[in-house]
């Protein structure tokens, strides 16, 4: 784009004036017209003013909630505590994953709760977060109702 003094490139400007003109819907300039460059220079500031125009929307996505490091926090924390419901984490004393369904729904049925309190309150980030973290949970819970309910029939199977 630059050459070795700093200056942008004839090449680079020829080429950025043909985009703008064939954005505009203007014809390019002849190769070899003299007076047509400062024409050309004078249409690229004109129609940099429409750009800017329309990068004004971005500072409605400033008043976009940023992401919470607090919030992130806590629904980590409630993930953890549903995925050691779940099994995930063995427990200190025993070393055997702790199981409890309902204890572990209760969680997930809290991040829930938060996700439907806070939409379209939070940043983007924290909505997909929340939104990663309940879907994998009740996948697993899923699973684990499965399992239970699977080991609950042979279980009665076996006895007589």
């Amino acid at each position: 784009m630059f050459n070795a003094e700093g200056e942008v490139r004839d090449e680079a400007m020829r080429e950025e004036r043909r985009r703008e003109e064939a954005r505009v819907g203007t014809a390019p300039p002849p190769a070899g017209s003299p007076g047509k460059p400062s024409a050309a220079a004078s249409v690229a500031p004109a129609t940099a003013a429409p750009e800017n125009s329309q990068a004004a929307p971005a500072p409605p996505a400033a008043n976009e909630p940023k992401a919470s490091r607090g919030l992130e926090m806590l629904i980590n924390f409630v993930a953890q505590n549903a995925a050691m419901l779940l099994g995930a984490y063995p427990d200190p004393r025993t070393g055997q994953g702790m199981v409890d369904l309902e204890g572990a729904r209760e969680m997930i049925d809290m991040l829930d709760a938060l996700h439907e309190a806070t939409r379209g309150n939070i940043a983007a980030e924290d909505q997909r977060l929340l939104l990663d973290v309940v879907g994998s949970l009740k996948l697993s819970f899923m699973e684990m109702t499965k399992a239970a309910a699977k080991a609950m029939q042979e279980k009665a199977k076996a006895r007589p």
